[in-house]
C-alpha cells in the first residue's frame, strides 16, 4: 500500500474560518453585495439605494433598500399578492405580474418622496426602451438592481420589473438586450423587439399558450387552468385585466387591504374585529397546568382510593427565630439624643450609688417607683466630679456631658489636638532654650564684670 496523505489533519482544522451564515445558506452572494453596496468616502453616508427583486413559488417581491453600518434598511416595497387588490387574482408570478409589481412599487416611492406629479413615467409604447430623463428642480429617485442568486438570462422576469419600475419613474441603469425577444442568432447581433416585449408585458404569452392548449387538449386546458375557468377569465380578457390594473396602481398605489383578506391568498368571511386576538392552541401534548390546591386535592383523592383516612393535625408551638437587624443608619440629632439618654443614666446611676453611700446613710430619704428603684425626696445633694449639668441659663441646652480636660481646644478632632500638642511642646522648648541662653549671658557678663574689678585692683596695688 503506498503512502497516503491527510489532507485535512489538525492544524487545517485549527485553522479552518467559517464562511457568513447567509453564505452557508446560499442566500446571499458576498462578491456581488460588497461591490453593491460600496459607497466613495467623499460621500460619506450618502446612501446608495439597491433594487432587490426576489422570486418565490406564489409571490415576487421587490424593495428598494440602502446599507447602514451594522443593517440594511428597507425605503420601500411591494408584493405580487396586492395586485389582487388592483383586479389581477391569478397568475401572480409570470412576468406580466412581476411589471406590475415594479410598476407598484415605483408609484409608491415617488409618491412617498414628492415625486408622483413630476415624474409620471412611461404610459405610451411600453414595449420601447424608457429611460427617465432628469427635469428642472429636482433629479428622478435613482437605484442599481441587485439580482441576488438568479441567473440573468434573456426574457428573465426579473427584468419585467426593471421595466416597471422604469416605466412608473424611477432611474435604473440598464439595457434592453436581455428584455423579451423572438429566438434567433448567436445574441451577439441582437435586435429588440418593442412589440413582442409589449406582449409579455400584457400577459399575451400566456393567452397564446392558454389558446393552443384549449385547441389541442381540452381536458388538460381544464386541469392546468380551472382556477381561469372558475373566475371566468378567457385567453382574449388578459390584456384588459392588465391595463386596468396599470391605471388602477398609477391612480391609487397605497390601497387600503381588503378588510375580507386573510393572509396574503386567503379570503374570510366577515372583516375581523379591531382588537381581536386568537385563542392559544391547547394540543393532547401539551398538559394543563394544575394550581398548587389542585394538586393537593389531587393527591388527597388517590389516597382515599388508597383506603387512608384524615387525621387533623394537632398545631405545634411556633418557635420564633431570633432575627438579626441591621443597625440603622443614626442621623445626627438621633446621635445627640442617644448620647443625651446614656449621659443622663449614666449620672442617675452615679447620683444613686452616692446618696446610698454611708456618708449619705442618714441624711437622705427615699422611696421605690412603679419599677422599684430608688427615688430620694430630701437631703443634699452629693456633687460628682466629672460630670456637670448644662441647662442653665447661660447655658439653656438640657444635656450631660464631660467636663473637657485642659482647656479643652482640638478635643473635637484628634489630628489637630495633636497638632495643638506638637505646637505647645515647640513653643515651651523654645521659651526654655531662651531662658536657658540668657541665664548663661548674664552669668557670662557676671564673670567679666567681676575679672574687670580684680584687673583695676592689682594695678593700684
Amino acid at each position: 500500500m503506498g503512502f497516503v496523505k491527510i489532507i485535512k489533519n489538525k492544524s487545517y482544522f485549527s485553522r479552518y474560518q467559517v464562511k457568513y451564515k447567509r453564505r452557508r445558506q446560499f442566500k446571499t452572494d458576498y462578491y456581488a453585495r460588497k461591490r453593491l453596496i460600496m459607497q466613495d468616502k467623499n460621500k460619506y453616508k450618502t446612501p446608495k439605494f439597491r433594487f432587490v427583486v426576489r422570486f418565490s413559488n406564489k409571490d415576487i417581491i421587490c424593495q428598494i433598500f440602502w446599507s447602514d453600518l451594522t443593517h440594511d434598511d428597507c425605503l420601500a416595497s411591494a408584493y405580487s399578492h396586492e395586485l389582487q387588490n388592483y383586479g389581477v387574482k391569478l397568475g401572480l408570478t409570470n412576468y406580466a405580474a412581476a411589471y406590475c409589481t415594479g410598476l407598484l412599487l415605483a408609484r409608491r416611492v415617488n409618491k412617498k418622496l414628492g415625486l408622483a406629479n413630476m415624474y409620471e413615467g412611461n404610459t405610451e409604447d411600453l414595449g420601447e426602451y424608457y429611460e427617465v430623463e432628469a427635469e428642472e428642480g429636482r433629479n428622478p429617485f435613482c437605484c442599481i438592481l441587485d439580482v441576488g442568486l438568479k441567473p440573468t438570462t434573456t426574457g428573465s422576469r426579473m427584468f419585467g420589473a426593471v421595466k416597471g419600475l422604469c416605466d412608473g419613474g424611477v432611474d435604473v441603469p440598464h439595457g434592453d438586450r436581455r428584455f423579451p425577444r423572438p429566438k434567433g442568432g448567436d445574441g451577439k447581433d441582437y435586435e429588440p423587439d418593442a412589440e413582442f416585449h409589449r406582449k409579455y408585458i400584457f400577459g399575451g404569452h400566456v393567452a397564446e399558450y392558454m389558446t393552443k392548449l384549449k385547441d389541442d387538449d381540452e381536458e388538460a386546458y381544464k386541469k392546468q387552468f380551472s382556477r381561469y375557468i372558475k373566475e371566468g377569465i378567457e385567453p382574449e380578457d388578459l390584456e384588459g385585466i392588465y391595463e386596468k390594473c396599470h391605471a388602477a396602481i398609477r391612480e391609487n398605489p397605497t390601497l387600503a387591504r381588503d378588510p375580507l383578506q386573510r393572509g396574503n391568498f386567503k379570503r374570510r368571511e366577515k372583516p375581523k374585529v379591531k382588537g381581536f386576538k386568537y385563542p392559544k392552541k391547547k394540543y393532547k401534548c401539551h398538559r394543563v397546568k394544575l394550581t398548587l390546591h389542585q394538586r393537593k386535592k389531587k393527591v388527597i383523592r388517590k389516597l382515599t382510593k388508597m383506603g387512608a383516612r384524615y387525621v387533623e393535625r394537632v398545631q405545634k408551638r411556633r418557635r420564633i427565630k431570633q432575627r438579626f437587624e441591621r443597625p440603622k443608619k443614626l442621623s445626627k440629632k438621633d446621635k445627640q439624643h442617644k448620647r443625651k439618654v446614656r449621659l443622663q443614666l449614666k449620672y442617675q446611676g452615679q447620683m444613686t450609688r452616692a446618696l446610698g453611700s454611708k456618708k449619705y446613710k442618714n441624711k437622705r430619704t427615699f422611696v421605690l417607683d412603679k419599677n422599684g428603684a430608688k427615688k430620694f425626696i430630701k437631703g443634699p445633694r452629693p456633687h460628682i466630679k466629672g460630670l456637670i449639668k448644662i441647662g442653665s441659663k447661660e447655658n439653656p441646652k438640657p444635656r450631660w456631658k464631660r467636663q473637657p480636660k485642659g482647656d479643652g481646644k482640638g478635643t473635637a478632632n484628634s489630628t489637630s489636638h495633636k497638632i495643638a500638642k506638637r505646637r505647645a511642646y515647640k513653643a515651651k522648648r523654645r521659651a526654655a532654650k531662651k531662658a536657658m541662653s540668657d541665664m548663661h549671658k548674664k552669668q557670662k557678663a557676671e564673670r567679666l564684670e567681676a575679672a574687670e574689678k580684680e584687673a583695676k585692683a592689682a594695678k593700684k596695688d
